[in-house]
This record gives C-alpha cells, sequence and structure tokens, in this order.
C-alpha cells in the first residue's frame, strides 16, 4: 500500500505564525463529531481567513454567531468521526509554504473533502491535482467512485479515467488484441501478450452486469475477425498435414516433445478462437473447418501423443468437438447427412478413447502420488457433448442410425457416451415405422 502519511513542506515564510501557538493564536477551531469528539486547534484569523472562506464567513461581521472563548474567538466545525483527522490535516495545509501533494491517495481524498467542506480552494485543487495523476488500486477507485461526484462538477476531471470510452477506439484496440491473439505461438513476451490478449478479449465480449465492449454485430469487426480466424486454421491444416507426412515417410520420434507442444498450442487456440467465435455468432466458419479435419485432427492425435501421453491434448479436443457438435446440433448451421454421420463416428470414438484414457491414468495416480491433480473435463462439457451426439444421431436415416447403435451396444464402453435415449427412440421410430408411413404405399398402388 502506499505512504497514506502527508508530508508538508518545510519551507515557512518569515514571520508566518504556527499552529498551536497559544501565545500568538486569536482563534480557536472546534471540531465537534456527533460521537462526542471536540478538538481544540489554536489558530489564526489572518491564515484562516486567507485560505477557507468557510472559517472567513464565521468570522466576518456578517455572521454574529462566533463565539467568544477567553479572549479568542471561537469557531465550530462539525464533522464525522472518520473525517476529523484529515480536517485537521487541511487545517494544518493551510499553514504551509504551499500545500503539498505526496500522500496517498484514499488519504489525498480525506483531505480533498475536508477542504472542499471547509472552501480551502488552493488545498482541494492540490489534492484533486495529485488524486488525478497518481496511480489507483481497487479499493482507491470504488473509494474515489463514492466520494467524488458528491463534490462538485469542478472535480469531475478526476474519474476522466474511469469514464466509458468512444466505440472507435475500443475497435481498434479490439482488433489489434485479436491479431496478437490468434499469431504463432511465440517465446517469452510475445507468447504472454497473446495469453494476454486472449483472456481480455473473452473478457470483452463477456454479457454479466455490464454490457460487452464491442457491439456484437459490429460487420467490421466479424470481418476482419473472420480473416484472423481463417489464418489460424490454415496455420493449423498445415501442421497437421506436416504431422501425417513425417508419420507416413519417418518416425517422429526425434521430434515428439516439440510437435507435442506445438500440437497442443494449437488445439488451445482452436478451442479459444471457439469461445470468442460463439459470442460473435460467427460458429458456422469453424464448424465447417472442423467437419474437414476431424479424421486428420484424430490421427495426428495417435502419431503425436499415444496413450495418456498428453492427455490434456486429447481433452481440449474433445472441448473443440463438443462445442462444434453443438453448434451443428442445436444452432443454426445446417449439414449434409453424410457430414454429420461422419461427425458422429469419428467423435463418438475419439470422446469413447479419451474417457478410458482418463480412468486409466486416474486410476495409476491413485496408485502412485496422490497429490497430482487428476486430468479431466468439467461434466457439463461431458454431458454437452453427449447431448450432442445424440440430437445429431437422431437426425440421420434409420439405417444410419442402427449402425452407429449397433456398434455403441457391442463396445466395452458403452457407458459414453451414453446413447440410451437414442436407442429408444429408434426403436420405438423403426416399429412403428410401416404403420405411420402406410399412406405412402397407398400412394404408391394409386399410382
Amino acid at each position: 500500500m502506499r505512504c497514506s502519511v502527508l508530508q508538508f513542506s518545510s519551507g515557512m515564510r518569515a514571520g508566518r505564525p504556527k499552529i498551536g501557538d497559544q501565545a500568538t493564536s486569536d482563534v480557536v477551531v472546534r471540531l465537534r463529531t456527533p460521537e462526542g469528539r471536540d478538538e481544540w486547534l489554536y489558530c489564526h484569523s489572518t491564515v484562516l481567513a486567507a485560505g477557507s472562506t468557510y472559517i472567513a464567513d464565521r468570522l466576518s461581521d456578517a455572521w454574529p454567531t462566533c463565539q467568544i472563548l477567553g479572549s479568542r474567538y471561537c469557531v465550530e466545525v462539525y464533522c464525522q468521526e472518520l473525517d476529523l483527522s484529515s480536517h485537521v490535516t487541511a487545517l494544518r495545509l493551510l499553514y504551509a509554504a504551499e500545500p503539498c501533494s505526496r500522500f496517498g491517495v484514499r488519504g489525498a481524498l480525506g483531505v480533498l473533502q475536508a477542504a472542499v467542506s471547509l472552501g480551502c480552494a488552493q488545498i482541494a485543487a492540490a489534492c484533486a491535482g495529485y488524486i488525478e495523476a497518481a496511480p489507483w488500486d481497487e479499493a482507491d477507485e470504488e473509494e474515489i467512485l463514492r466520494t467524488v461526484p458528491c463534490l462538485g462538477a469542478q472535480y469531475e476531471c478526476i474519474l476522466a479515467r474511469l469514464r466509458p470510452i468512444d466505440p472507435a477506439p475500443v475497435t481498434r484496440i479490439f482488433l489489434s488484441a485479436f491479431r496478437h491473439a490468434t499469431r504463432s505461438s511465440a517465446a517469452g513476451p510475445a507468447r504472454e501478450l497473446k495469453s494476454a490478449a486472449q483472456e481480455q478479449l473473452e473478457y470483452m465480449l463477456t454479457e454479466d452486469d455490464d454490457a460487452p465492449l464491442i457491439a456484437l454485430d459490429n460487420v467490421n469487426v466479424k470481418s476482419q475477425v473472420k480473416g484472423c480466424v481463417t489464418g489460424l486454421l490454415s496455420r493449423f491444416s498445415d501442421f497437421l498435414s506436416s504431422i501425417l507426412t513425417k508419420n507416413k515417410e519417418t518416425s517422429l520420434v526425434g521430434d515428439i516433445g516439440e510437435l507435442q507442444l506445438e500440437l497442443h498450442t494449437f488445439v488451445c487456440d482452436v478451442s479459444w478462437a471457439c469461445q470468442i467465435l460463439s459470442k460473435l455468432e460467427m460458429m458456422k466458419c469453424i464448424v465447417l473447418y472442423w467437419v474437414g479435419v476431424s479424421s486428420d485432427v484424430v490421427e495426428a492425435i495417435d502419431a503425436v501423443c499415444p496413450g495418456y501421453d498428453c492427455l490434456k491434448t486429447r481433452l481440449k479436443v474433445v472441448e473443440v468437438s463438443a462445442k462444434v457438435l453443438e453448434a451443428a446440433a442445436f444452432g443454426n448451421i445446417v449439414l449434409p447427412t453424410e457430414k454429420r454421420h461422419h461427425m458422429v463416428n469419428v467423435w463418438i470414438t475419439f470422446a469413447r478413447t479419451t474417457k478410458s484414457l482418463i480412468v486409466q491414468a486416474n486410476h495409476d495416480d491413485d496408485d502412485g502420488d496422490a497429490e497430482t491433480p487428476k486430468a479431466n473435463l468439467d461434466n457439463e462439457v461431458w454431458q454437452c457433448l453427449e447431448s450432442a451426439i445424440v440430437s445429431i444421431v437422431l437426425t440421420l436415416p434409420s439405417n444410419s442410425q442402427a449402425e452407429i447403435l449397433s456398434e455403441w451396444l457391442q463396445s466395452k464402453h458403452v457407458r459414453y457416451p451414453d446413447l440410451t435415449e437414442a436407442f429408444e427412440a429408434w426403436c420405438y421410430r423403426s416399429k412403428v415405422a410401416k404403420r405411420r408411413l402406410s399412406f405412402l404405399s397407398n400412394i404408391d398402388r394409386v399410382s
């Protein structure tokens, strides 16, 4: 926390009186609180009248209620208990040759409130200038937002850094950050910038208590985002092709570590892109892409991440596939029958294999280091994937459904995905099919 102790200027004008000097004091300022505190400050009318309009008014002939205390005038000032020290500080600053502004933000804020209350314009201006220029933490910001709007329009300049920004700079920052977020992985500061850009872009588009910073229907933003994502997916395709080519022509053993890391980075980037495209209602481009590369992705994973090596990468692939299948099952993205059939076949097998690897890995962890975190996805992701698979299966022709269900029932991993709902619907549809569609036979006979 920054220093909150006020530092006064050490230089005093020659002959300038000092606060608290009873021998020369002609005014007592009594600071009183509702709790009964009563602080007496021995002051000088010339200093107070010059620096505080509030006290100057009370010392004037126009203010007949000024009391006499001994041989001194007495000015009573009422304040809250928490504001007492700030009022004392403000009165002491009247005796400084120049108001000094080297103090903590919340200390300055308290003195600013007291200075405004006492009509100490010079001290208030010094405090406002310091607060406006100083760095703030979150607690400072909350206190400033609570306090400054009540002080008057002349102090609203303090709030400049918290005011809403114009849309044009927001759009420029968003698009620049998006380019960093979709660039190839780099080391050091560039990688940190990429990670920060991805995190903040997601936050900018999040609908929570506040509206997103970017209009979700901005055509220019969508166009440039699509271009960046297309570049990312193109690089991913080239990487998949290079893995598959190397795997066929030579052994991957020597390069396996670097390939695993690069594959994981690409899959994480694609998963992040899904989050953004979903918020912008642009999932169609990534759904169509993922349908086309599904087999290559699975083949590359099997080549680079055999067994339960790189289980985190497999789980990221499951995450992407869940988002894609969900968009195809429940969104407005229409896929031809053969592509839906292909997607379901590929990802049922992959999800089933990954689930069994998780069980195996976690079983091995139970036998080893109990403190090692277990790899898995949130249950919601698995449920989302399973629900999307069931929905897509039920859109396929009856014979295609029968083929998928037959393979599922014969699998030893029948527990995931659970296609019971699809199985029940297929049984019912198949049993009543002839009766329900008998009118087609009648039409054929008439024809």
